[in-house]
């Protein structure tokens, strides 16, 4: 299969092209690489596009059979950075791509949007839950998901994915994650960072796993899929923030200290994971512990710079502009 992945120099893309290669796929990797295009393999099964889903060719799809469009100004804070760029990338820009793919005879798409969409809620959010997108991140991506679930037919298959907040050990890391963040800020300062006020609830999956989900998409029946919204991760991985901490520190091995950062965090959701459960038979693997304990030996190990900019999305942005880089 010959898989187009937009966004594929990023957090989860540097991961899912691996996957993808490994299960014997041909794969596009579009990206405009703002964090180095050196985080990618070496390949004869890779062709590498510099370019950004804004304007890129219809002639990128050629002989492509899926897509899976990861590229995206990729969370809250730096969606807020320029609303107006967030839009045209996370849900103009999207949305052209997947239009492109159904001109040019594309069998399959599929679009990773987030669990943000449903920001704020005291029950459990399945699929069919109202969604209540707090940030312009969050927006552009339920906006996304509307418009390119519109394009679906028996040609063209359309897949949301819903992704929990991600975490884990990546080719590019970040650590603006919460999982990651908390392992980092310990090894920094001797304590763990809790976004106040700890009792918020946010669903988790690691990286490897939302990749899981994808290629199970990818080998799904259309008639399973199509037209579908799939919330991604699993019930267990439904986490307070504070007791989330317990098992970072835990999975890490270090001691249970932290210190209290920021406002009181406005988001808070549990999911439902029942439905890609049911679908697609999917399962996470690796859980809060697993990846906090990853982190934790990479960094023990100096595999990991701590001070480099491009691991928080924000900063490095903002140095991109401060350069004259446009996002």
């Amino acid at each position: 299969m010959k898989i187009l992945v937009t966004g594929a120099g990023g957090y989860i893309g540097t991961t899912l092209t691996r996957m993808l290669l490994e299960k014997d796929n041909q794969v596009v990797a579009l990206d405009r690489f703002h964090f180095g295009d050196e985080l990618l393999p070496k390949s004869n099964q890779l062709i590498i596009v510099k370019g950004d889903i804004r304007s890129c060719p219809v002639s990128i799809f050629s002989g492509v059979d899926a897509v899976i469009d990861l590229a995206a100004i990729s969370n809250d804070p730096a969606g807020e950075l320029d609303p107006t760029t967030t839009i045209s990338i996370n849900h103009l820009g999207r949305f052209r791509v997947a239009s492109l793919a159904k001109c040019a005879g594309v069998k399959k798409y599929i679009l990773p949007s987030s669990a943000s969409v449903y920001g704020f809620s005291h029950e459990v959010s399945n699929e069919d839950s109202k969604t209540n997108p707090l940030t312009t991140y969050a927006e552009a991506n339920l906006l996304a998901e509307k418009d390119i679930l519109l394009l679906q037919d028996k040609k063209f298959v359309v897949t949301v994915l819903r992704q929990s907040t991600v975490f884990g050990l990546s080719y590019r890391m970040r650590f603006d994650l919460a999982i990651n963040g908390m392992t980092k800020g310990f090894f920094q300062n001797g304590k763990i960072p809790i976004l106040k006020d700890g009792t918020q609830w946010r669903p988790f999956v690691h990286v490897k796993d939302t990749c899981r989900a994808m290629i199970a998409v990818l080998a799904a029946s259309d008639d399973d899929v199509n037209g579908q919204i799939f919330n991604v991760g699993c019930n267990e991985q439904n986490y307070q923030i504070l007791e989330l901490a317990k098992l970072v520190a835990d999975g890490a091995e270090f001691p249970f200290e932290y210190e209290w950062y920021g406002d009181p965090d406005h988001r808070s959701y549990r999911l439902d994971f029942s439905k890609i459960n049911k679908t697609l038979g999917f399962m996470p693997i690796y859980d809060a512990r697993h990846g906090a304990k990853e982190i934790a030996i990479a960094i023990r190990k100096k595999e990991i710079d701590l001070e480099d900019p491009k691991m928080i999305t924000l900063k490095w942005y903002k140095k991109l502009l401060n350069d004259g880089v446009k996002l």
